[in-house]
């Protein structure tokens, strides 16, 4: 039963005072801080603390591959991956891989000193070369990670191995993000000879120097984490130096939240991740809880501006002014997740400017725009027509665990609501599968599109409004907004040197999209981790809100 310290060896007397807290889920009493959320739930038990034991952890979403650019891949790549750097509770960048770094007085160069000694688990040496390789590898055109090149791309010039320890980066602009950036896990280095297998083989089998490595993947099932023995490459800002305490983590793969909290409460998981809102007050009576209110863009509908009916700004407005979102995230989360109107920019970012893109409930004032968009006469239906064509949109949602019950509830309350105004929202759930596999990559294939993205940084914005153009395509502009001055003033803020200028500029870069009503806010993305009494120190870390297991430990 994982309810017991399995192969556990006695170490310690350590009696445990209150519950388990990350320093980053405290919440910030001026602005929110990236991650800010809360910790609640009964104390962590005391206990002798132990060696050993097998962590059973039930997740939610499987990636098609372990590494790769989703947030999912980067859970993963956090139990055995080593990053440069680490993302503090504080928000500042602390060593990890790197040692110490410099920075050129234009802020073009990154020099990075990396630590002596370290291995990857399939014998060969973490160094420099090894550094320059992924690099290389996540930038290939041929096979490119579009999360890497997103966030990098558009900066990157060159790089070199100074030496076997030293790594230099040279960017084309400043872009003072850099270091908050590397610390995700998709920039996790892995190992160049297991990169040589090829695609498949690293599909499922990368190979890292982080705490633990991949013993098998049984799909749509389980991936099997080992300790490994020889790390010695904690971040600084670990809870311990040193190989992992538990011998294994199984991460299960569950994807009906019911049956996930049943199997917390059942002991057959000793950690579950996104605990399901109807189960939160009885979680944090039973268990210790962890919940992280994840910094980058929430959960929004982006506008197509490229054809009708969202090419006009008035109509657009109208959609906003409709539902009574708000209300709406409150009765599906039970006010577990918090409501983001800002659609650009979710409200544990850095620089988020709450002003923008507020819409408040307000049917006449929407009633009042689609009139004066042409919009004025309905059809025994009740929805608007104009030259004789409805007042019709398709929305596409990843549906299922991406978008849960109560998101696409939502969803279904924003188009009840809207349809009293006169919209037809047609909701389209898509599969994982098709929303990730390009089936909804050009502009004719939908009229608004449903996502989120989880970054550290307000730097988020230039990878989702940067302009989508044939010599220079970006994906993920959804909305198909091409504006120059918008992106100028983010790359002005991307480079600026003082962080006042840089706030004030993402803050404008806002209240572009807010005052366009290019993206409608819904809810904030969050990672709720809920964990057993007897297992101390899992922690959810702050650049992405990944779970952290190598500092954990049973006791009994």
């Amino acid at each position: 039963m994982s309810s017991l310290v399995r192969r556990g060896s006695s170490v310690a007397l350590l009696p445990v005072l209150g519950v388990v807290i990350c320093a980053m889920l405290l919440a910030a009493c001026s602005r929110p801080e990236i991650g800010d959320g809360r910790s609640t739930g009964v104390a962590a038990r005391a206990g002798e603390v132990t060696t050993g034991g097998v962590i059973e952890y039930g997740h939610e979403q499987e990636p098609p591959c372990v590494h790769g650019g989703w947030v999912q891949n980067a859970y993963l790549a956090r139990q055995y991956l080593d990053n440069l750097v680490s993302l503090a509770d504080d928000g500042t960048v602390v060593p990890w891989l790197a040692t110490s770094w410099e920075i050129s007085p234009d802020r073009r160069t990154y020099t990075f000193h990396l630590k002596p000694g370290v291995k990857f688990t399939d014998g060969t040496d973490l160094d420099a070369a090894a550094v320059k390789t992924n690099i290389a590898g996540y930038l290939d055109p041929a096979n490119p990670n579009g999360t890497v090149v997103s966030y990098i791309g558009q900066y990157f010039a060159s790089d070199e191995a100074v030496d076997k320890l030293t790594y230099r980066l040279h960017l084309k602009a400043p872009y003072t993000p850099l270091l908050t950036v590397l610390s995700q896990g998709y920039f996790g280095i892995q190992s160049p000879k297991a990169l040589a297998r090829g695609a498949k083989a690293n599909c499922s089998q990368p190979v890292g120097s982080g705490p633990f490595r991949i013993e098998r993947w049984d799909r749509n099932r389980s991936i099997t984490f080992v300790r490994n023995p020889d790390y010695n490459s904690a971040p600084a800002n670990a809870k311990h130096q040193g190989p992992a305490y538990v011998d294994k983590v199984i991460w299960k793969f569950l994807k009906d939240p019911v049956l996930r909290y049943g199997s917390l409460t059942s002991g057959s998981s000793d950690v579950i991740y996104n605990v399901p809102a109807i189960n939160w007050a009885d979680a944090t009576r039973r268990f210790q809880t962890e919940q992280y209110i994840t910094p980058g863009r929430p959960n929004a509908i982006t506008l197509n501006v490229a054809h009708a009916p969202f090419d006009d700004e008035r109509v657009r407005q109208a959609l906003a002014y409709a539902a009574d979102r708000r209300k709406s995230v409150q009765t599906a989360y039970l006010g577990v997740v918090p409501y983001n109107a800002n659609g650009a920019l979710s409200q544990t970012t850095p620089d988020y400017d709450p002003t923008a893109g507020d819409y408040p409930h307000d049917p006449a004032k929407a009633a009042e725009l689609l009139d004066s968009a042409g919009w004025g006469t309905r059809d025994s239906a009740g929805i608007r027509v104009r030259d004789g064509h409805r007042l019709t949109a398709r929305v596409v949602y990843p549906a299922d665990a991406i978008i849960g019950p109560e998101g696409a509830g939502i969803l279904q309350d924003v188009a009840a609501q809207a349809r009293q105004v006169g919209f037809d929202l047609q909701l389209v759930p898509a599969t994982q599968s098709a929303y990730f596999g390009g089936n909804y990559s050009k502009a004719d294939t939908y009229d608004a599109y449903v996502g989120y993205w989880t970054s550290p940084t307000p730097g988020l914005l230039y990878i989702n409004w940067r302009q989508r153009l044939t010599p220079s395509p970006n994906p993920y502009n959804t909305a198909f907004y091409n504006d120059a001055h918008l992106q100028g003033v983010i790359e002005q803020a991307n480079s600026a040197a003082d962080p006042a200028e840089a706030a004030s500029l993402y803050s404008d870069a806002q209240h572009i999209i807010g005052d366009k009503a290019l993206a409608i806010g819904l809810y904030t993305q969050t990672t709720s981790l809920a964990t057993r009494p007897g297992l101390h120190d899992v922690w959810i870390e702050k650049s992405q809100g990944e779970p952290v297991f190598a500092d954990a430990r049973f006791v009994r």
